[in-house]
């Protein structure tokens, strides 16, 4: 099989996924394609194949030593917005020995026991924000539950997990926004970026450096003073970078995403609250027809790689398609890009597989399995105050969720 002549350009704004998805997955098993700003890439298309591709040894997620281009960035302004999440030295940048180090250090304030730990506080912040006015008194008036309730919950738990203090909270909001944005691949909108990554991590490093809490950004702090060669100080800021925004960004679509599947679905949603139909089955389902962050960029071949009789040749950019694999056909049937959570997705690379798999899946998981329940228990006659096909997808075809989601609280 021969690989489309012509690069195919991927929609900045991510306006529909599912399609762009399967039109991709008929020209081939891996397709090139043109990110925003004119980045040459290629895409896998299908379930088997990017799960080989994030498995194989020779795919590297290193920019300085395995991207054929790196070294050509300076030269074209329209890719600076890349840089945000390859112009990084962290977790998701890195390759082999230097990733393994990373993720050791962070992995700590992750795990399963910790996490746990953390479940009375995530119960706690959901029933203040279904008490708030904006909710409780909210009589006929739509609200948007996106703005009022899916973002502050992982918002509030994230930035109490690293230490964010309340004067940051905004401008770290902001940050995260813009670097899920690829609506806007010019150069004003990459030195935004990279404005506001110079301006907020150190202001939050210096305020845990005078302020030391019990908090990760604290214990990363002290990891960097007590051994300099584990942590350096480019590693530190970029490493809450990635784990800050990672830690809620993807929650926040996750329970947006799973609130608007289950409202267009009531008879899935009736079958939830009978309990035919567990959440973590609902969740599994959501995040993949709905992952929360649809294609990531980028990894990089680190010799030729042939898949299905195309070859990526060495130092050439690939995405990371966690949508197109969703919605695979040859590995969920043909109803793949219809939400149902009877079919037992668990199987779903949402979370990535192998050693770059997402260490805050856990504390995601936990975060979504207390809200939903407990939104719909709270508003049993919840609805959509706009038909489905009036939401607008977030500008990106990174991030998979709704700007705003309108909804009225009691029918």
């Amino acid at each position: 099989m021969t690989a489309p002549a012509a690069r195919v350009a991927i929609d900045p704004f991510g306006t529909d996924i599912p399609l762009e998805s399967a039109e991709l997955r008929a020209l081939g098993p891996v397709v090139p394609v043109e990110l925003p700003g004119g980045i040459p890439a290629w895409a896998p298309t299908g379930y088997d194949t990017l799960k080989s591709l994030i498995l194989d040894p020779r795919v590297s997620r290193d920019p300085r030593q395995h991207w054929a281009l790196w070294s050509e960035v300076g030269d074209h302004p329209a890719w600076g917005w890349v840089l945000g999440w390859v112009g990084v030295v962290n977790m998701l940048s890195t390759y082999g020995s230097d990733h393994a180090r990373l993720r050791k250090l962070v992995a700590p304030s992750f795990t399963a026991r910790r996490t746990e730990a953390m479940r009375v506080r995530v119960e706690t912040i959901t029933q203040e924000l279904l008490s708030v006015p904006e909710l409780a008194a909210a009589d006929g008036r739509p609200v948007d539950l996106r703005a009022a309730y899916a973002h502050p919950l992982p918002m509030r738990m994230i930035c109490e997990l690293f230490g964010v203090p309340d004067h940051l909270t905004e401008a770290t909001g902001t940050l995260i926004a813009a670097i899920m944005d690829t609506s806007d691949p010019t150069p004003e909108h990459g030195r935004f970026v990279q404005e506001q990554i110079g301006v907020v991590l150190p202001a939050l490093i210096g305020h845990r450096t005078e302020h030391p809490g019990d908090d990760m950004t604290t214990e990363l702090i002290r990891m960097r003073a007590e051994d300099g060669d584990r942590l350096s100080d480019e590693e530190l800021l970029y490493t809450l970078l990635l784990v800050i925004g990672a830690g809620f960004e993807t929650t926040v679509n996750l329970i947006g995403n799973a609130v608007v599947a289950l409202l267009t679905h009531p008879g899935q949603l009736s079958a939830v609250r009978a309990g035919e139909i567990g959440w973590d089955a609902v969740i599994d389902e959501v995040l993949r027809v709905h992952p929360s962050i649809a294609a990531l960029p980028l990894r990089f071949a680190v010799s030729d790689i042939t898949v299905d009789g195309v070859t990526i040749p060495a130092g050439d950019a690939i995405v990371t398609t966690y949508a197109a694999a969703g919605h695979d056909p040859a590995h969920y049937g043909p109803t793949a890009a219809e939400f149902d959570a009877t079919r037992a997705a668990d199987d779903h690379l949402a979370f990535g597989i192998g050693v770059h798999r997402c260490i805050g899946a856990p504390l995601a998981r936990m975060e979504a399995r207390t809200a939903l329940p407990a939104l719909f228990e709270r508003f049993p006659d919840l609805r959509l105050a706009v038909p489905q096909d009036e939401l607008k997808q977030v500008p990106s075809f990174i991030a998979y969720g709704w700007q705003r989601i309108p909804v009225h609280l009691h029918g």
